[in-house]
């Protein structure tokens, strides 16, 4: 099952939920694993680290990276001395990355999504592609927990390539659990992220801008993708009853509260895990994977349900 993480703001707790969620999870593996009858048989869990443009589940696990992989986008490379300059490869360019002058062709990388096009369109075959790499991939372990996570190169500004590539990291076994720490906002990337999962747990902030941009939020994950959606409040506390009263009129389920505390911002500004540093959490967490789990494995079969009746 692939659980995302998200929040319509950054700064939200999102990966403060997302670590301890994972670690949560793990120890109940672990506690299957030796025979103590708390777990879901060989649970595996993993977590992706989506927010490419500043990962940072890194501080709190401290893994260790065993892979890394150089990503990026294929790019075309123009022989001049078989262009005839007919301007094709510009005409079917959706993206306008070329420009096609009486004796030169101009490339444009930062605009181009190496949908490879141009190439497959030259009639003079006079288009090759080479890779140019915009971010790395790194994989490891965080002791129980399976990790991984994208680096978007600076300078780049296409991120959903490394969240692709990050993602073909991701878990097949369904015996496993993927969290994906999805980065903040409602743009691409975050789309990206939600893309293929099973659940959306969304983080937000009990004010008036956490609940605007818990709306946009919403908005993507329930009604543009048709996820199934959770809300967890941190620093439960502070602002108003906004979020809560929007989250009754939607039907979407309060799971998890998370007071504004200040020795919680202590602990998660150091690296430290919320579960780690204030072990009471750790069954509250516990408990939110066992919620997630049910409500995400609902939507797992209604999902399969949906596929026999069209017969595919």
């Amino acid at each position: 099952m692939i659980v995302t993480v998200a929040s319509g703001k950054g700064g939200t707790g999102k990966t403060t939920v997302a670590t301890s969620l994972a670690l949560a999870a793990a120890s109940l593996g672990a506690a299957a694993a030796n025979g103590q009858g708390m777990g879901n048989g060989e649970l595996r869990v993993q977590l992706l680290d989506g927010d490419v443009e500043e990962p940072n589940a890194h501080l709190y696990l401290r893994p260790y990276l065993e892979t890394r992989e150089e990503v990026g986008l294929l790019n075309p490379v123009v022989d001049e001395a078989r262009c005839t300059h007919c301007g094709r490869c510009a005409e079917v360019c959706a993206y306008h990355a070329l420009a096609v002058l009486p004796r030169e062709v101009l490339f444009f990388p930062e605009v181009c999504h190496g949908c490879g096009s141009c190439a497959l369109n030259c009639p003079e075959q006079a288009i090759r592609e080479e890779l140019r790499v915009t971010g790395l991939v790194e994989t490891g372990w965080a002791g129980e927990v399976a990790f991984g996570q994208g680096t978007l190169t600076v300078g780049e500004a296409m991120a959903v390539p490394v969240i692709r590539a990050l993602k073909r990291h991701a878990s097949r076994d369904p015996d496993s659990l993927v969290i994906l720490d999805a980065p903040p906002g409602t743009s691409c990337p975050v789309v990206e992220c939600l893309r293929d999962a099973d659940y959306a747990l969304l983080v937000a902030e009990p004010t008036p801008f956490g609940l605007h941009d818990l709306k946009l939020a919403v908005e993507v994950a329930r009604d543009e993708l048709g996820l199934p959606i959770g809300v967890v409040v941190n620093r439960d506390g502070v602002g108003d009853q906004g979020v809560e009263d929007y989250c009754r009129a939607e039907g979407l389920l309060f799971l998890l509260r998370i007071p504004l505390d200040r020795r919680i911002a202590e602990a998660t500004s150091e690296g430290v895990p919320l579960v780690v540093a204030f072990p009471e959490y750790l069954e509250q967490f516990q408990t939110l994977y066992r919620r997630v789990e049910r409500l995400g494995a609902k939507h797992i079969a209604g999902a399969r349900v949906g596929i026999g009746e069209v017969g595919l």
